[in-house]
């Protein structure tokens, strides 16, 4: 976890402009030197100068850094000419728990009910005191840490002026000393003349030494009471919990490739308790956010730490790179299991969802699924994941569904018709059915090979439009190998027709070299995109028995069988005159017609079972 040092901001810390100008002194000059008349004007114009900066001068007398250290003690933004609001604030401050113990740890969040704020100050301090009291650490880049009365990181403040609507900090109370009863206290700036001093929380009570359940949750382990289960399964989901799984409606206590998690809402305070299970070597986790992206999400983490143990993490992502951990604040484990390659994890956090993206605060988030591997208790980047269809509340039971993104199903549906249908067909047509439009012309060219171009031709633009969408949509390389090997298939594809174009004539001594480049070129392409079609499925396959991968492992049979067909009547054709065996031709046409219709039943089959997905 860091903090952010960014641009500053103008409204909390501003360096005072000290009006030590002396338009008298000017006006002396005046009087000196009353004949001088160009120097009257010179002076007049220095003076107009002046008062025109005297009169602007709070427009430039701040600077948005956040640094607010000279507004430690008042905790009041040193803004000339304006006051205090003395109406109730509209803005609140929480803290995660009611009383703290040495060392804990309490998650504070400043909130605007209704109007967003663009600075401020926060600190704790003893019921009734003056000082600043522990420290803070914060996960986000919209607050940075302060030092005030000399007390590093005992106060948190902006780190620009954009809007925000919640601002989350972690406080960490002192492990020794003197400890009273504390409250947390923020300033709130709405605009320069608007803003909100020491609105205060509730008091956090001080009760007592050491809590003995602040060890962090990240090295806790515990043994489940049925290890074949874990205790974790989809009991209850829908009608006293929010449950979210891969494949649908999967039960992690009886399915081993269960993906799955579930939130139960607690009725008396504002605890949740979450479950998360499923396949890995090194961790699953669960997400939530303001959108379908990753970025500003609030993570949970279940994973292998350095000595092989499962740990617990509170995380907050920032984007397309490793999450920032946090730390755990009120989290409870019950639960910790990893055996026969399944990770499982219960705990009950009272850590608010902070998300910080929406512009208004909303009890609604979409949920993120992710799971992948780790190294020595580091997350590495995830190999899967999924993302509920729409937004949940934790508070209201219900089974979540997956929905895949309709750009994405456009994706698979053109790569599909690319590399099921028409690549295919044209790959067949020039290697067995030149003869069979022998002496039929077209456009100056033979059949066939206006045939074949015309497929291939499509292929290629479907490969491009798909590669294209795709990319738009994920804005990245990551997601296994089946980016890679779609990168691969898209390259190849466009050397296949640029090569063509370049090809020497039919009777040069050098055409061996194409054909045998062409063929190889087009058989690699082939197996490429149907391993790439392959990873794709495996991404949106949802059912429970994965049919759709099945599916397309019979085309992949069935392919290869016509292939097999065509290749041994295209052998059985050598050896025969073709003028006295003139059926063969109508077993090719036969074969390519129970070929087509073959690849158009298998090609529907999975184009709905996406479309279903």
């Amino acid at each position: 976890m860091s903090s952010h040092t960014v641009a500053p901001d103008n409204h909390m810390n501003k360096k005072p402009f000290r009006n030590s100008i002396s338009i008298s002194f000017t006006l002396s000059r005046l009087a000196l030197k009353p004949k001088d008349t160009a120097s009257l004007k010179q002076d007049t114009m220095y003076t107009c100068i002046l008062l025109i900066i005297a009169c602007v001068v709070r427009m430039v007398e701040c600077y948005p850094s956040g640094q607010v250290t000279a507004s430690c003690g008042g905790m009041a933004p040193q803004h000339s000419g304006v006051t205090t609001q003395t109406s109730p604030s509209p803005y609140s401050v929480t803290a995660s728990q009611s009383t703290y113990k040495a060392g804990d740890t309490i998650t504070v969040t400043l909130q605007g009910s209704s109007t967003t704020f663009t600075g401020f100050l926060l600190q704790a301090r003893e019921v009734g005191g003056s000082s600043p009291v522990g420290s803070f650490s914060v996960s986000t880049g919209q607050a940075q840490l302060l030092t005030c009365s000399g007390l590093s990181n005992s106060a948190v403040s902006h780190t620009s002026a954009a809007s925000k609507t919640q601002i989350q900090a972690f406080w960490k109370a002192p492990s020794s000393g003197t400890l009273k009863d504390i409250e947390f206290r923020a300033t709130f700036v709405k605009t320069y003349s608007t803003f909100w001093v020491q609105v205060k929380s509730s008091a956090v009570t001080y009760s007592g030494a050491q809590s003995s359940g602040n060890t962090p949750v990240s090295t806790s382990t515990s043994t489940p009471s049925n290890p074949s289960t874990g205790g974790i399964s989809s009991t209850g989901c829908g009608d006293s919990k929010v449950c979210f799984s891969q494949p649908t409606n999967c039960d992690p206590a009886t399915a081993p490739n269960c993906y799955f998690m579930s939130a139960l809402t607690s009725s008396t305070d504002a605890s949740t308790k979450f479950e998360i299970a499923g396949p890995s070597d090194g961790y699953v986790a669960i997400g939530f956010s303001d959108d379908q992206r990753m970025g500003n999400d609030d993570i949970y983490i279940c994973g292998l730490d350095s000595n092989g143990n499962i740990q617990v993490q509170h995380a907050y992502s920032t984007g397309r790179y490793a999450p920032e951990i946090l730390p755990p604040g009120n989290i409870s484990v019950t639960e910790n299991s990893f055996q026969n390659g399944i990770i499982r994890c219960s705990f009950t956090s009272g850590n608010a969802i902070t998300t910080q993206r929406s512009a208004v605060s909303s009890p609604t988030y979409y949920i993120m699924y992710a799971y992948g591997p780790s190294s020595n208790g580091d997350i590495l980047e995830h190999i899967g994941t999924f993302i509920s269809d729409s937004k949940v509340d934790l508070s209201s039971p219900l089974s979540v569904n997956t929905k895949v993104p309709h750009i994405v199903r456009a994706h698979g549906a053109l790569m599909l018709i690319a590399w099921m249908t028409t690549g295919s067909l044209g790959m067949l047509i020039a290697r067995y059915l030149k003869a069979v439009t022998r002496g039929v012309g077209c456009c100056g060219k033979d059949l066939w090979f206006v045939v074949h171009v015309f497929l291939m031709v499509i292929t290629v633009i479907a490969t491009g439009i798909a590669f294209i969408l795709i990319f738009s949509h994920a804005r990245d390389w990551s997601g296994g190998a089946h980016p890679v090997l779609g990168c691969i298939v898209m390259i190849l594809a466009l050397v296949q027709p640029i090569a063509a174009a370049f090809r020497c004539g039919p009777d040069h001594t050098w055409r061996f070299i194409f054909n045998w480049a062409h063929t190889l070129n087009a058989v690699a392409i082939k197996c490429l995109a149907v391993a790439a079609i392959f990873t794709g499925l495996s991404y949106i396959d949802n059912t429970p028995d994965m049919w759709i991968q099945k599916v397309m492992g019979g085309f992949v049979a069935w392919e290869a069988l016509l292939f097999a067909l065509q290749d041994l009547q295209f052998r059985c054709n050598q050896k025969d005159v073709r003028e006295t065996n003139p059926n063969s031709m109508n077993v090719e046409v036969t074969l390519l017609i129970v070929f087509l219709l073959g690849n158009l039943a298998f090609l529907v089959a999975i184009l709905a079972g996406i479309g279903t997905s």
